[in-house]
Formats: structure tokens, C-alpha cells, sequence
């Protein structure tokens, strides 16, 4: 159920009404709004009767939320999430652009490629330090030594880091470090992980599992924000189908479904998307033409020597031209990079 209150509701108004809804034994969970406040209510097994709330002094009304994802339901909250990150925007009118290596490799890798996507206008630096890889035989990740290769790379550019985390074991040292924590497709259903996430007040991009429906990445992104983190993005880095001449099939049909279905910032990730280099520009072209907050790409100085996903990054002169290419796009649909 979704309490709305009154535009000029005091706070000991909305106060008495998060208090009576702790009484009952549920969860409050109050979201400002642009002219307004909401409180969301969860954990109740059964329907709530409005009266119960719409007696209150400063309630507007009480309404039932029919989405299974209540928190980050559109019907919870109309505006769109912005998340400030250190005071970049994650959201909003503005276009996120996130861009760097697959994985932090060296000192040397990671700045040149950190200045290059800085020069260009990306916003955020992506990079792994911890990678789940399929074979257990192949580059892992340089763990702590590549975090502090990101804090160094974010002290000499001003970009603000992005990576993943794998574990609840690792998760405190990556908080550390990172200033948007990522949760990979292998790791949208682990659900220790997502609950541990709910617990800190870190920005997290969720990355849809490879097999994942549209329902389950958002009861996913649920788990997060019902544990009191609302700083959640989501992030289409494509599918398992039956095709085989992609990496995966980048399903941009997902983009304003959600935007209509959510208000958390949706990120497309077109390299992980198709998978090869030559066609990743017109994918992320596509994200930006449906609607997508943002998108995140794999750059690398060197692609052919990469440790990881070489064959799909581009090379820093690759992606100054897709920028050149996505302002066009956003600046026609209203938005700036």
C-alpha cells in the first residue's frame, strides 16, 4: 500500500503516520516527491483496509499497489530517481556515460584509458578488479591493487568510479573504494548479496541475469531498495537466446518498458550487449534512441592485448566517435551528454 500525503503535510504529521504503520508490524518507507511525500508500507501478507490511514491528520490518501515490486514501482513513486554520486547525476534529463576497461590490467592501462573517455565526455569510469570469469583458468581480476588503480585514476580525472562487487566478503573493501558499486548478471539472484546491498548507502548498478525476465530484475532490485537503499540503477546488458552470432541479444525492448514500469534510471550496456566491437556504436546508439538514462561501454588502449573482452572494446578513437554520435541522438530526443 502507498500513503500519500497532503502537499503541505508537516513531519510530525508523516512522522505519526511511519509510526502507525510500525505498529502494525510493517515497514515504512517514506519517498519524497516533487510536491509531495508518499510512504510506502511493506511487509503485510494481506491487503490493508485505506481507513486505517486515511483518518490520519495530513493523509491525502491510500492506495493499493498492484505491482509485486512496490518500492520501485511507478505506482510508489511518479518522478524519475535521479541518484546523485558526489554530485554527478545518475538519471534525469542529463545522458550517463559510463566507459572504461573490461578490467583494471595495469597502472599504465587504466590511466591512459581513464583520460581518454574523461577528454571525451564520459562522466564515470568502469572497471573490474574483481572479474567472475566462466573458466576458473582465466584473468580473475587484480583484486585490492586494482581498486586503489581506480581511487588513483578517479584523484587524477575527477571521474567517478565504477565496479564490481562479488561477494558479501569482498563487498565492505569495494565500498571502500568504488562510488558505484555493480552487481553483475551472474550475481541479479543472489540474494544475501542483494539484502547485504539494501544495508549501506552506496549507489548500486544492477545488471539483468542472462536468463532473467523483466519481472524478476526488478523483484531483484526490490530485495535492495526494501532494505532502505533507494540508490539503484538498473543496467540491459543483454540476454541467452537461441542466437549464436552475439555474445547475448541486447533486449531494447526492455528500455521503455521499465521507464513505464519504473523510476530507477535504466543503463544500457551495449558491448556485453552484442559483444563485438564493430556493431557496439550502433547499439548503444539504439539504447540512447529508446529511451535509456545512460550507457555503459568497454574502452580499452589496446584491445587486441586485453586480459578480458578485448574483441568487444573499443579503442579510445572508437569511442570518441560514438560520443561524437550519441550527443546527436540525445540532444533530438531532449536530453545532453
Amino acid at each position: 500500500m502507498l500513503v500519500v500525503m497532503k502537499p503541505h503535510a508537516t513531519e510530525p504529521e508523516i512522522e505519526a503516520v511511519v509510526e502507525k504503520i510500525r505498529s502494525l508490524g510493517l515497514m515504512a518507507h517514506p519517498i519524497p516527491g516533487a510536491q509531495r511525500v508518499a510512504i510506502g508500507i511493506t511487509g503485510n501478507k494481506g491487503g490493508l483496509e485505506p481507513e486505517l490511514f486515511t483518518t490520519l491528520p495530513g493523509v491525502a490518501d491510500a492506495i493499493r499497489v498492484s505491482q509485486p515490486f512496490k518500492l520501485v514501482s511507478r505506482e510508489v513513486k511518479e518522478e524519475d530517481t535521479v541518484i546523485d554520486v558526489g554530485g554527478v547525476p545518475l538519471g534525469g534529463s542529463a545522458l550517463t556515460v559510463m566507459a572504461g576497461p573490461c578490467s583494471v590490467e595495469s597502472k599504465e592501462q587504466l590511466l591512459a584509458a581513464a583520460h581518454a573517455v574523461k577528454k571525451t565526455g564520459a562522466r564515470f569510469l568502469r572497471g573490474g578488479a574483481f572479474k567472475p570469469r566462466t573458466s576458473p583458468y582465466e584473468f580473475q581480476g587484480l583484486g585490492e591493487e586494482a581498486l586503489k588503480l581506480l581511487a588513483l585514476a578517479r584523484e587524477e580525472t575527477g571521474l567517478k568510479v565504477v565496479t564490481e562487487v562479488m561477494d558479501v566478503e569482498t563487498l565492505p573493501m569495494v565500498a571502500d573504494y568504488a562510488d558505484v558499486l555493480q552487481i553483475g548478471a551472474r550475481n541479479m539472484q543472489n540474494y544475501s548479496l542483494l539484502k547485504y546491498l539494501g544495508t549501506i548507502r552506496k549507489p548500486i548498478l544492477l545488471k539483468r541475469g542472462p536468463s532473467a525476465t523483466i519481472k524478476e530484475w526488478l523483484m531483484a532490485a526490490e530485495y535492495i531498495v526494501s532494505r532502505g537503499n533507494y540508490q539503484v540503477a538498473l543496467c540491459e546488458r543483454g540476454i541467452r537466446t537461441f542466437e549464436t552470432m552475439t555474445r547475448n541479444t541486447l533486449d531494447l525492448n526492455a528500455v521503455p518498458l521499465l521507464k513505464a514500469l519504473t523510476h530507477l534510471p535504466v543503463i544500457v550496456d551495449p558491448s556485453h550487449g552484442i559483444g563485438l566491437r564493430a556493431h557496439v556504436a550502433a547499439m548503444a546508439r539504439a539504447g540512447v534512441a529508446a529511451g535509456a538514462d545512460g550507457i555503459i561501454v568497454e574502452v580499452h588502449p589496446r584491445p587486441e592485448k586485453a586480459l578480458s573482452d578485448g574483441q568487444q572494446s573499443l579503442t579510445p578513437a572508437e569511442f570518441d566517435e560514438l560520443m561524437r554520435q550519441v550527443r546527436v541522438i540525445a540532444g533530438a530526443i531532449g536530453r545532453a551528454v
